[in-house]
């Protein structure tokens, strides 16, 4: 992009006054063209695959297709074009899943005009923007590891999950009450529970819910 060349751009925001009013700022100053609009991310994705804008102005919160979908669809088919994420919402989640997206930018709303633009500048010239804000959730996100697994079903105790995944595994009542070194009425009540707790009226359906949930590995019982 050379410096005699406007930077394009199309906004997609579902509110029709901030998308006007960003909309007639950028055709007020030199060095923006608006090539486009879009009022949710199935139509953002559309739009700018026709128009190649440099930068795609992209509000997360819209209805049907979210930002974030419409960022990854976007970025997937043309890299080339950024994505400047531009939102109320700076919760952790919205933060590493727009990056992980493809979005070049993060920026509030909040920031402020100056900064806005200056961040629709950047990202069209190839940096990565983050805001103060969202740049030290990032770097937290990053540095904190993977997040822990949620516990499959956290209604059971560890011990009914545990008899749970062996009855999975194939085991009958004696097998597992051999296994956890318990007597075979304690294992009978154990699976009784188990039922209630998950709401299934048998064994095979309890097995079936288990292994929906990825509690134990189907390929090493030949399942």
């Amino acid at each position: 992009m050379t410096p005699e060349r406007p930077v394009r751009v199309l906004l997609a925001d579902d509110h029709p006054v901030y998308r006007l009013g960003l909309r007639a700022l950028l055709q007020s100053l030199g060095g923006f063209e608006v090539v486009g609009e879009a009022t949710d991310g199935a139509e953002a994705v559309t739009v700018a695959l026709e128009t190649r804008p440099d930068v795609v102005v992209m509000d997360l919160q819209m209805p049907g297709m979210s930002g974030i979908e419409a960022t990854r669809r976007i970025t997937e088919r043309r890299p080339d074009i950024a994505v400047l994420v531009l939102t109320y919402s700076d919760e952790d989640q919205s933060v590493l899943d727009a990056v992980l997206a493809g979005a070049r930018g993060y920026v509030l709303k909040e920031a402020g005009t100056e900064n806005i633009l200056r961040a629709i500048q950047d990202v069209a010239s190839g940096e990565m923007i983050l805001g103060p804000s969202v740049a030290r959730k990032v770097q937290k996100l990053l540095t904190s590891g993977p997040p822990e697994t949620p516990r499959p079903f956290p209604e059971l105790t560890d011990r009914e999950l545990e008899i749970l995944v062996l009855m999975a595994q194939g085991l009958n009542n004696s097998a597992i009450a051999l296994r956890i070194g318990v007597g075979d009425k304690r294992v009978r009540n154990c699976i009784s529970d188990i039922y209630g707790k998950l709401q299934v009226p048998d064994r095979a359906a309890a097995i079936i819910k288990a292994r929906e949930a990825g509690v134990v590995d189907t390929t090493a019982d030949g399942a």
